[in-house]
């Protein structure tokens, strides 16, 4: 099993947190910046392979029936072989048979949350449910279980998730999907929790919240104390987890140049910034 410590380690060797320079903050796709990125199916081994297994799902999955077993294959075949991968796996599997109650299946939606829950339903001999963006969904019964499935009232689903920000996937498409089903939320898990929110969206949800990781000052200290990040990086981290919004505003004012920059970069991020300029979204204008 994993320590919390040797987690965060993990998330930085595979680029699964990548943290910006301290003078050159990322674009967003709300078009605002900040200073780290999260991309936790990189947890899968690497960014190269992360990005093959994807691929393949964005090709299956219009193959609703048959798209849960090819996933399944390939990483348990991944699994025999990553060990960054399979500590993930089975730190989540020790905590979920250590911290949640009683529940009948697991669910885990289109497409990242397939890295995880299908591998893990599998090595808890439970069905998984597998949920389409559609909110469609369709019962994959793992190799391993044990019993025969049979109908019961009241059926308990524990959802596994990559990352939860707000929440509003569960909103939008699995709570719901899962209740077309016939079944509710009770657990969510997920790698990690950036801490915006996505706890407290479900809990009025009805479904309590889980995580192995979440993006707080400690995880940042953890990761300068390894020397994976450097003191002028964690100041910037520090000031945006306290602020984002002014944080990055005084970055901009600070550095003056760095919109024009942007708009003379590649077309996707001179997109951003343009949207950004054109509607003051960090209140520039007030400064002029």
């Amino acid at each position: 099993m994993l320590t919390y410590e040797e987690l965060v380690n993990y998330l930085f060797k595979t680029n699964a947190i990548k943290v910006c320079p301290n003078d050159k903050p990322f674009w967003y796709t709300s078009n605002k910046i900040g200073p780290y990125y999260i991309n936790t199916q990189y947890l899968y081994g690497d960014e190269t392979k992360a990005n093959e297994l994807l691929n393949v799902i964005e090709n299956i999955r219009i193959d609703k029936e048959n798209c849960s077993g090819i996933i399944l294959d390939l990483t348990l075949e991944n699994y025999q072989v990553d060990p960054i991968y399979k500590g993930l796996i089975d730190t989540m599997v020790n905590y979920i048979r250590n911290n949640i109650e009683e529940f009948d299946f697991v669910s885990g939606g289109e497409r990242r949350d397939w890295f995880f829950s299908l591998i893990i339903a599998h090595f808890l001999k439970k069905p998984h449910i597998t949920v389409f963006k559609d909110k469609s969904t369709v019962v994959f019964l793992p190799r391993t279980l044990e019993e025969e499935l049979t109908c019961v009232e009241n059926l308990r689903v524990l959802h596994i998730a990559d990352i939860i920000t707000e929440a509003s996937s569960y909103a939008r498409a699995w709570v719901p999907a899962i209740e077309e089903f016939g079944a509710r939320i009770t657990d969510s898990l997920v790698v990690v929790d950036r801490m915006q929110g996505g706890k407290e969206r479900l809990e009025s949800l009805g479904v309590k919240s889980h995580a192995l990781a979440f993006v707080d000052i400690d995880l940042f200290r953890i990761a300068m104390k390894n020397e994976l990040i450097d003191g002028a990086q964690f100041m910037m981290l520090e000031s945006f987890i306290e602020d984002p919004f002014n944080s990055m505003r005084d970055f901009l004012i600070e550095h003056k140049t760095f919109l024009q920059e942007a708009l003379e970069s590649d077309p996707k991020t001179a997109a951003r910034a343009k949207i950004c300029i054109e509607e003051d979204l960090y209140k520039l204008s007030e400064e002029n």
